[in-house]
């Protein structure tokens, strides 16, 4: 299996040091386009071998997409991040560009390939890529979802001293600070609903603290965060991998699923081995399904200024 990674910055760079620990893929491409800089991120990387204890090969390469040939996965988090007081919407203009450019090169050399798309604005960039090139939609999959419900996972956990692993929640919608919807109807922590656990103000205040999670990191560092959003690509990749049927909340496209079409967005999807295969229907109460409604409405509104592009 190779995967290949374009732009080798925080994100990129912490997604192929999570690959190469779980072992799942035989060859990594790091690919930029700041001249030397996936060759020196590889070569570091490479460095960690022998006290890691990995096998797989990492090759870094300055804007050669010759050398991301035959690649199973791709995966793009090409674009400017975000800066403290920016929305995810902001980096359109700039970003869908880069994203559309890169996709384009990419399918050149690895047509069959599965496109994970992590660049923001991450359901716009998603939708570009599906309605730009004449591929399967379920091989067009945003992360976003997966990395905003462990975010939501975490405040729970810091809420309830439930450990993450015995929490069971998940978020949908879009990946932005006013359109994600975390399910705090449905979530349990060790087979018990979250709801029968805290009060409703604690409910509340974990939903507002999921939803701001990524501008909360990118306020204390000054740029976006790295971590998670590399260490929720690396789940994805595995799940695709090792085709383990999981269902994960992942940005799609719909045609229909969830009274919604023609839009990329974040719903419960199962992963295999040739990308996303179905979408799963979730019992959710009243309000989510309004405020699910309401998200929809404001990513195809976000996808208004692909004009153009598309």
């Amino acid at each position: 299996m190779k995967v290949t990674i374009v732009g080798a910055g925080n994100v990129g760079s912490s997604c192929a040091e999570y690959i190469l620990i779980k072992e799942i893929v035989d060859e990594i491409v790091l690919l930029d386009i700041k001249d030397g800089f996936a060759e020196g991120k590889a070569l570091d990387l490479t460095q960690t071998t022998s006290t890691l204890g990995f096998k797989s090969k990492v090759i870094g390469v300055t804007n050669d997409y010759k050398s991301s040939s035959n690649s199973d996965i791709v995966v793009i988090t090409s674009g400017i991040p975000r800066k403290p007081g920016m929305t995810r919407e902001e980096l359109i203009g700039i970003n869908a560009g880069i994203v559309k450019s890169v996709s384009e090169n990419l399918l050149m050399y690895s047509p069959d390939a599965i496109i994970i798309v992590v660049s923001n604005p991450m359901d716009t960039m998603t939708y570009l890529v599906n309605k730009s090139f004449d591929i399967s939609k379920n091989r067009v999959i945003g992360m976003g979802g997966i990395l905003d419900s462990s975010r939501f996972k975490t405040y729970i956990s810091l809420a309830t001293n439930f450990s993450q692993h015995d929490i069971d929640a998940m978020v949908i919608g879009g990946h932005g600070d006013t359109t994600m919807i975390p399910l705090t109807s449905i979530s349990k922590c060790d087979n018990k609903l979250l709801s029968e656990i805290v009060s409703n103000d604690t409910l509340q205040k974990i939903s507002s603290d999921t939803m701001v999670g990524g501008a909360t990191l990118t306020k204390l560092l000054g740029t976006s965060a790295w971590y998670a959003p590399g260490a929720s690509v690396s789940y994805l990749v595995n799940a695709i991998v090792n085709d383990t049927k999981e269902i994960l909340p992942c940005s799609v496209y719909l045609e229909g699923e969830y009274n919604s079409e023609d839009l990329c967005i974040g719903v419960p999807v199962i992963i295999g081995k040739n990308g996303f295969e179905e979408v799963v229907n979730l019992d959710i109460n009243k309000n989510e399904i309004e405020m699910f409604e309401k998200s929809v409405k404001a990513v195809k509104q976000t996808n208004l200024a692909l004009d153009g592009l598309i």
